[in-house]
């Protein structure tokens, strides 16, 4: 848990350096705000992007022209905004900043959640594969331990005690290989249940995209 915590702190601090530092001195005195206004609309970066701009250039004594600044956003997010850049960004699982007007927001946003739904589907079947290769692995682990406490009863050199021990101890593992074998079978069933539903969906996507 602390490692987490600490692992979280650090990436804060580093998205805060990174808010503050969104342009060099030499960018921001030579920087052709417009071009910056349209670089940031067509990544689809939202309207406070320029304050951390304004941060940034504030340590340099330099001043964003807003007015260019704003008129290349507009620009950019006319080509962010399109219906195919939606669905794109939407099945590689980014998020919306909700930076689009509302004149092009609905269809955006239409297609950006069509792609995300084909983003959700596809890591939830990536996540079932994982974790069926995971019991899978357990499966085999259990065997060989089944094995080794088999050969330990059946051993001329182990004391009673000993053998014993394994068998009871083997009763733990050939339990434990019982429920990964039938959380395994739940999780294919789950696997193939999403694999239909996947390719459903993409089949009804070719229609729309």
């Amino acid at each position: 848990m602390k490692s987490r915590a600490l692992g979280g702190l650090a990436a804060a601090v580093l998205l805060l350096q990174g808010c503050a530092t969104t342009m060099t001195e030499n960018e921001c005195v030579h920087v052709d705000w417009r071009t910056v206004g349209y670089e940031d609309g067509a990544r689809g970066e939202p309207a406070h992007r320029l304050g951390q701009h304004r941060k940034a250039c504030a340590e340099h004594a330099v001043t964003p022209d807003l007015e260019a600044y704003q008129a290349g956003r507009r620009e950019g997010l006319k080509s962010y905004c399109q219906p195919a850049n939606g669905f794109h960004e939407g099945a590689s699982g980014r998020s919306y900043a909700g930076s689009c007007p509302a004149r092009l927001e609905e269809d955006f946003l239409g297609a950006y959640k069509a792609g995300r739904r084909l983003y959700d589907l596809e890591s939830r079947l990536r996540d079932l594969n994982n974790q069926i290769a995971y019991h899978d692995r357990a499966i085999v682990q259990t065997e060989q331990e089944l094995h080794d406490k088999q050969a330990t009863v059946l051993g001329e050199d182990a004391s009673v005690s000993e053998r014993a021990q394994a068998l009871f101890v083997g009763k733990d593992i050939s339990d434990r290989k019982s429920k990964l074998k039938k959380d395994r079978k739940l999780l294919v069933k789950d696997r193939n249940r999403v694999q239909r539903r996947l390719e459903k969906y993409r089949n009804s996507l070719a229609y729309n995209f």
